[in-house]
């Protein structure tokens, strides 16, 4: 293991090369939070709660979040202050013999953002539905279908997030990131906490004569449901909860590590892991809150089967059936998920960003706009992916997917958890825990669970990653 001392200076001269950085913890953690607050929290989240038992799910997400998620995210943000190093060089720093994973790691941002902007670029297209009252329309069952079917149509949204991204990035750390952070992220917070009430006082009887509330919806929600469960069932929910992690906290895809470079000394990296979590596991909570009861009370139980398509086909169903303030309602939702998915794709092209001018010392402008160019055209091939370019790929898990479903299994469901894995290895192993518990507890602060990190960096966290990895590859079924 490296000094502290040694390794300070070395992060201090690194720092000083870097064009711009967060001005202190309230910008860094905004940022952050923004980046984990993403479309994972209102749309995967919820219709997993939904599919693996409510409460359940809930009680297996939080332990896992606060044990497993607390010790990828401390990593990943402490690799990042302490060696002032985007990815593929702080993996090299910390062992020459590892620089290959931090290789690996950029590759995951990189297939990430090829599909990114086109999600974005979906929750656009509803955002401009609402604007104009078109709430009826957006409500059909083919209405989602026929959109990123209509190849001009699902294009040009596409390039408009992915412009509106890249001018984010283009104005850099302080400026642009930060800035639209600390803006986005306490507006994002009003509105979903403003939809959750409103979707708790929510009532409709249906043609049947049954009267549900959203009350009632919520007791669903929250309700741990065991009927049926099995050590395999259980197993899954486990497995789906750890995906899910991933999927939202911005783990092992060197993002954190990127933002982590950017941050100064006097940050305090433990209460800053705390507040991110804490946004993090508080939006996907109130996002399950909205949506589960607005669900049950005007389509039942059997409405909160829909899996992936709840927010873009069940929730405009729910939305027009409320009198007077469905339109309202469907824009505030949708503009919320607008800005959580803005703050993520800026956190992917960022980190893009960031080892493109290091690798090849680029200036961030050179770096933004070869950058928009070439992930402009991804986008558009990927969002062509479902009528031009349209195929249907098995892959290892079972699915059937196409281009943007390819996409999202090789970054998120392959190489994520091969990246925990070997990252786990690395620090638990070879440089020892106690490299990234140093920089926790640089300049006197107390690191109190320093103790469950070491346990979990060095004996859980390789175990489970493992097991996700084969899973995902189809071994475990």
């Amino acid at each position: 293991m490296g000094t502290q001392g040694t390794g300070t200076e070395g992060t201090q001269k690194k720092h000083k090369k870097k064009e711009s950085g967060f001005t202190g913890q309230i910008g860094f953690v905004m940022a952050a939070a923004g980046s984990a607050v993403g479309v994972g929290n209102l749309w995967r989240f919820p219709y997993l709660a939904a599919k693996d038992g409510g409460g359940l799910f809930i009680v297996i997400y939080m332990i896992l979040a606060l044990t497993f998620g607390f010790t990828l995210l401390t990593s990943d943000i402490a690799i990042g202050r302490r060696t002032g190093m985007n990815s593929i060089r702080a993996y090299a720093s910390m062992s020459p013999k590892w620089k290959f994973l931090g290789i690996v790691t950029f590759l995951v941002p990189a297939i990430i953002m090829t599909y990114y902007a086109v999600i974005g670029g979906w929750i656009t297209r509803y955002i401009v539905v609402y604007l104009a009252g078109e709430g009826k329309a957006a409500a059909s069952g083919d209405f989602f279908t026929g959109f990123i079917t209509d190849p001009k149509q699902s294009v040009i949204y596409a390039v408009v997030f992915m412009l509106l991204t890249a001018f984010i990035v283009f104005n850099g750390v302080e400026k642009g990131i930060e800035k639209c952070s600390t803006i986005l992220m306490p507006v994002m917070m009003i509105m979903i906490i403003a939809i959750a009430v409103f979707a708790l006082t929510l009532k409709n009887t249906d043609a049947q004569g049954v009267t549900r509330t959203g009350l009632q919806g919520l007791a669903v929600y929250l309700t741990p449901n065991l009927e049926g469960i099995t050590i395999r069932r259980l197993m899954q929910v486990l497995l789906d909860a750890m995906s899910q992690i991933f999927f939202s906290l911005s783990v092992s895809m060197g993002i954190m590590i990127t933002y982590g470079s950017y941050i100064k000394k006097d940050v305090n990296i433990n209460s800053a892991v705390h507040q991110i979590e804490f946004f993090d596991c508080g939006v996907a909570l109130l996002a399950g809150m909205m949506i589960i009861p607005s669900i049950f009370v005007f389509d039942g139980i059997e409405g909160m089967k829909a899996g992936p398509s709840l927010m873009f086909v069940s929730l405009p169903k729910v939305f027009n059936s409320m009198p007077t303030l469905g339109r309202f309602v469907g824009l505030a939702f949708f503009l919320m998920a607008g800005f959580a998915a803005l703050t993520s794709c800026v956190s992917v092209l960022e980190t893009i960003t960031a080892n493109c001018m290091e690798i090849f010392h680029l200036h961030r402008r050179n770096a933004t706009i070869l950058l928009t160019v070439l992930y402009t055209i991804a986008s558009v091939i990927v969002a062509l992916g479902y009528s031009l370019f349209y195929i249907e790929l098995p892959l290892p898990n079972g699915s059937v997917a196409q281009i943007l479903d390819l996409m999202d299994y090789i970054s998120n469901s392959f190489m994520m958890p091969f990246i925990s894995f070997l990252s786990s290895i690395l620090i638990g192993w070879v440089v020892g825990p106690d490299w990234i518990v140093e920089e926790v507890e640089y300049g006197g602060v107390t690191f109190s669970l320093k103790g469950l990190y070491r346990f979990m960096i060095r004996y859980v966290v390789p175990v489970i990653m493992f097991i996700l990895f084969l899973q995902s590859t189809g071994i475990l079924g």
